[in-house]
């Protein structure tokens, strides 16, 4: 199945190396640029790509403002973002992970890392770039001002486990490996928690992880 992806950055030369390193994977094909953030909004809402790669400094509206309007809370059906920049600020990741966006790459990470990440998000999973998983999960613990909501059901040891995993970013397959369960299973904890947590996908859930001090005490890592 093709996994259709709309492009927006305002550079032109960029958004021409990442659609080449795209359309050269059979399963993916760009299908919109778009040159600013406005121009994204509306291109897509108007044609529902399976992924939107978004640049976090654009003219108009910026990347965090873009996912916020396509993936935020009050959106109904929310559209998949990824985040691709070559800022490595914690202040641009926190934002556009809590605005809904499903991953957050660096340009220089490389091509495979970049159609990892778009493969990711179709699929309904979540990617960051290793470079900045574990800084930014830590740096979400947090103030002693701040409130975490608590699940809506009490988790499950094994539930736990799995949280834990997720924030420190493991892939599911990573997570069905270590605790010697099934990939379908990991799947099946991966809805319990969402819905226990009321988040919609693993990044928000390693996000709670880490705001809820939870990693505070995790043990050994998977």
């Amino acid at each position: 199945m093709t996994i259709n992806v709309l492009l927006a950055d305002d550079q032109a030369m960029i958004r021409g190396g990442l659609k080449l390193i795209l359309e050269d994977q059979d399963d993916i094909t760009v299908v919109g640029e778009a040159a600013d953030g406005a121009e994204a909004v509306d291109l897509a809402r108007r044609l529902r790509p399976d992924v939107c790669l978004v640049d976090i400094r654009m003219p108009k509206l910026d990347g965090i403002e873009v996912t916020r309007a396509l993936s935020g809370a009050h959106v109904a059906d929310p559209l998949r973002v990824v985040i691709v920049t070559t800022f490595d600020l914690d202040e641009y990741v926190h934002g556009a992970l809590h605005a809904g966006a499903v991953g957050f790459v660096l340009k220089d990470a490389g091509p495979a890392l970049l159609v990892e990440a778009v493969r990711a998000a179709s699929a309904g999973d979540a990617l960051i770039s290793p470079s900045i998983t574990l800084r930014l999960l830590r740096n979400l613990a947090p103030t002693r001002h701040s409130r975490v909501t608590g699940p809506a059901q009490p988790l499950s040891l094994r539930e736990i486990e799995v949280i834990r995993a997720i924030a420190r970013g493991r892939t599911n397959q990573e997570i069905a490996t270590a605790l010697f369960i099934s990939l379908s299973t990991v799947k099946s904890h991966l809805a319990t928690i969402q819905n226990k947590l009321r988040v919609r996908n693993r990044v928000e859930i390693a996000a709670w992880a880490w705001e809820s001090r939870l990693m505070d005490d995790a043990g050994p890592a998977l």
